[in-house]
Parts: C-alpha cells; structure tokens; sequence
C-alpha cells in the first residue's frame, strides 16, 4: 500500500495473556472438528457438500469446469503427505547417486541466512522470514489426537509467503478456491524442497504446512506482518492474499525483527472485511479482546475473533470455501 510506513519492532504487535494461553490443539481447529467433533452442527459435513446442487442451479461462477479446476488444483497438496514431515524424501535412483558429503560447516551466519533465504524464494516463496521457535505455538496434539514432540534441537524456523493469484478477487465463486488450491500445492513443493536443501547439507529439518504449528504467530515473529481483524495474516507486501508454510530447523539462523505498520489502527477504522463477510462472522467491536466465540479460538490471544463456526457453515452453504475478507482487504489490492 503506498504511502505505508514499516517499521522493525523489538516485540511481535499480538498482545497475549500468558496465565491463559497455552498449546493449542489442533483436534479443536475447525477442520479437524468436521471429522471428529459429532456434537458440532458441521459434524462429516464436508466443504463441496452442495457442490452438486449448485451446479444444477447454474449460477455464474459455479460450472461444473471451475470445480475440476478446483479439486486438480489441490492435487500436490493432498497427494504429497510427506511434503509435511521431517522425513527426507528420497527415491531408488536418488538414494544410489547422490554423494555421501559431510556435514557442510557454516562459517559466516549472516551469509549463510542470505543462501538460506534465496533458495526459499528460487523454489517459489514470495515472501520468507526467519524466528526462534516459540514452542506456545506448536500444537499440543496433531489432528488425529497424537502428541506433538519436536526435539529441543529445532530452535529456528523459516517461514514462508506464498501469494496467491488474483483470481481470489473472485470470492466467493469458485475459480478463488483454485487460488487456494495452487498456493497450497505450491507450499508442498517450496517446504519440501526448503527443508530437503537443509537436510543435504547435513542439518535436521521438519517442513509443515497448516499442521505442526500455528502458523500465523510464527509469521508474525519473523517479521512478514501482523495480525488483521479478518483473524489472517496481512503483509505489507501482499496483503491477505497469503498462505504459510515453515520449515523448523536446529541451525541457529539470524532472525528477523517482527514489523508494525499500524495495522491494528487501520482495522479499528476499515472494517471493509465486516461488510464482505456473508454470515457476520467478523467482530464489528471498536476494539480487539480476549473474547472467544467457540472452541476453535485459541485462548489468550487479544484481537479481533472470527466466529470459524458461522464461516465454515457458509462454506458448506457455498459448495466449496470462500474468501471473501481476503478480497476485501484494501492491502490485499
């Protein structure tokens, strides 16, 4: 956005209660809940559930075309699991050829970060910042109920921006969800081969998408934005138009300093998200709180709460997802 003054902050610009703020479980994300929460009211109710019903209606912007170009869209995202893992990704022909090298010794920090950073964005990320692993932010449990432990050894993570396409200015129809689906493809391919390159030079590295971690904190503590009231990222760069992937690693990198560009002033003025927003699921309070309005909030974080409940109805409402808050965002533009 022109005219926007960014400036290197000590601390991240979220507020937190520490008495109250612990590991989030990412059973209780809304997504995990669809699976396994049977007293919600979205209980084995799937996104594209009326996805049918819809193209029979033939409504502009809801062809049967736009949802093959959805569902193939998603395809390296949910047929590449471990993109996601600490697993190196190896192959017959790969596991023969590759040389056998020692652990390569870093001698300058702040050079090596550089390399580290300039892959990330040679393999796709659009934006890329480096933190200490705050550990609050790693979930306490995965989605299926399995404790979360990762070694102390991960000290550092590496977060990644992945822009997505205009096409998400179309919101709600459904070519927006083939922006989703090809920014989370490519956070398959750019974790994957980010934490492959650490691994080949002999160091640890877990890649993540959504899971593992919260990812919105850790981009905030790595310097790529802050908190908006649409309860998404926002970039100075890029606006909401993002997704998030990380890669968490055991060599101590140079981080980044968190950013403030007045977000938060600018959101108690805005409010353009409220108005995009179909169901009303996005605070209109003047000022952000800790209030949560179902088990899907993490507790002890102030800011504006998004009622996910009401979100993901409209999504079922509407064949597939939406994303109208991210059009909406003036810095999205």
């Amino acid at each position: 956005m022109k005219g926007l003054t960014v400036k290197q902050v000590d601390k991240p610009t979220y507020e937190i209660d520490e008495e109250i703020l612990q590991q989030f479980n990412e059973q209780q994300n809304i997504f995990a809940r669809v699976i396994y929460d049977n007293t919600a009211p979205f209980f084995h109710k799937y996104n594209y559930l009326n996805s049918e019903k819809i193209i029979e209606e033939k409504k502009q912007g809801y062809s049967r075309i736009e949802l093959a170009r959805t569902f193939a869209s998603w395809t390296l995202y949910n047929h590449f699991s471990n993109a996601f893992s600490d697993q190196k990704l190896d192959n017959e022909i790969t596991k023969l050829t590759e040389p056998q090298l020692s652990q390569y010794e870093i001698g300058d920090m702040v050079e090596f970060t550089k390399e580290v950073k300039d892959t990330a964005l040679k393999f796709g990320a659009s934006l890329v910042g480096i933190c200490k692993l705050n550990r609050t932010w790693l979930y306490k449990y995965n989605r299926h109920g399995q404790p979360i432990n990762i070694s102390e050894d991960y000290s550092h993570a590496i977060v990644m921006i992945i822009e997505m396409n205009d096409d998400i200015f179309n919101s709600p129809h459904w070519s927006a969800m083939t922006s989703s689906g090809i920014s989370y493809s490519k956070m398959a391919f750019v974790s994957a081969s980010v934490a492959q390159f650490i691994r080949h030079l002999g160091y640890k590295a877990i890649s993540a998408g959504n899971d593992t971690a919260l990812s919105i904190p850790l981009a905030i503590d790595a310097g790529l934005g802050e908190l908006g009231r649409n309860g998404i990222l926002v970039t100075p760069e890029l606006g909401s138009r993002v997704r998030i992937c990380k890669v968490f690693t055991d060599i101590p990198l140079i981080v980044d300093k968190p950013v403030d560009f007045s977000l938060q002033e600018f959101c108690k003025k805005c409010k353009l998200c409220i108005d995009a927003c179909e169901v009303s699921a996005i605070s209109c309070d003047v000022e952000p709180s800790y209030e949560i309005k179902s088990v899907s909030n993490n507790q002890g974080v102030r800011r504006w709460v998004v009622d996910v409940e009401k979100c993901y109805m409209f999504w079922l409402e509407n064949g597939g997802e939406c994303s109208n808050c991210i059009a909406a965002c003036p810095f999205s533009k």
